[in-house]
């Protein structure tokens, strides 16, 4: 935590948590539309089968993020803040673990994954409305995570910098918090409901995706 009288990188993020947060999101977000777009020549070239692997690893990271925000909320609710602390801390590593998996899968991969409905599989005599759910479902995971980003970064950056009692009387922690994990639940539930139908429910193709 930062004190008063402290100087130095810390405090200047304390002094200025939101153009801290509006930087660092620049960053991310130019990392992945970078390596959507193809300007990062620096990822190797990975098989569908590694595509796979990085699939499976990144639902384990996302399904554990998802425990522990839900263990962090619901210690935050029983005031056992250092319990909430080490579960939102837990969380926000294994997102950025999830960060540098999901840019590898993407940047070294043969193509994006584009589900397959047909008339044999499950719930197959409705592909059109089943295909409808998922694609709206992903479509809210990936808005969530998107717009999440700065609240996130908002309420890890308040909590990194201030005390526990500053936290309560100086800054809106609580309230940005608590948008912060209820956007971040949601996007991660969806994430790992629609790679479990792409995966192990449905069938899928690989998709060259262009810019």
């Amino acid at each position: 935590m930062a004190t008063a009288g402290a100087s130095g990188p810390l405090e200047r993020v304390r002094e200025y948590p939101r153009a801290t947060v509006a930087v660092v999101s620049v960053i991310g977000y130019a990392l992945v539309i970078g390596t959507f777009a193809g300007v990062f020549p620096i990822f190797p070239e990975l098989t569908e089968g590694q595509v796979n692997l990085l699939s499976h690893a990144i639902a384990v990271v996302n399904t554990i993020a998802t425990v522990s925000l839900a263990l962090g909320w619901y210690w935050i609710r029983r005031d056992e803040v250092r319990k909430h602390a080490a579960a939102m801390g837990t969380a926000f590593g294994l997102i950025l673990l999830f960060l540098v998996l999901y840019l590898l899968k993407v940047g070294g991969g043969p193509g994006e994954k584009q589900i397959v409905i047909e008339s044999t599989m499950f719930l197959g005599a409705f592909a059109g409305t089943v295909k409808a759910v998922y694609l709206g479902m992903l479509a809210v995971h990936i808005l969530l995570s998107v717009v999440s980003v700065p609240v996130v970064l908002y309420a890890i950056t308040l909590a990194a910098t201030h005390s526990v009692p500053e936290l309560r009387a100086e800054t809106p922690h609580e309230t940005v918090g608590r948008i912060a994990a209820g956007s971040w639940l949601l996007s991660l539930t969806l994430g790992v409901v629609t790679y479990v139908l792409l995966n192990w429910v449905y069938t899928y193709e690989f998709v060259q995706v262009g810019y």
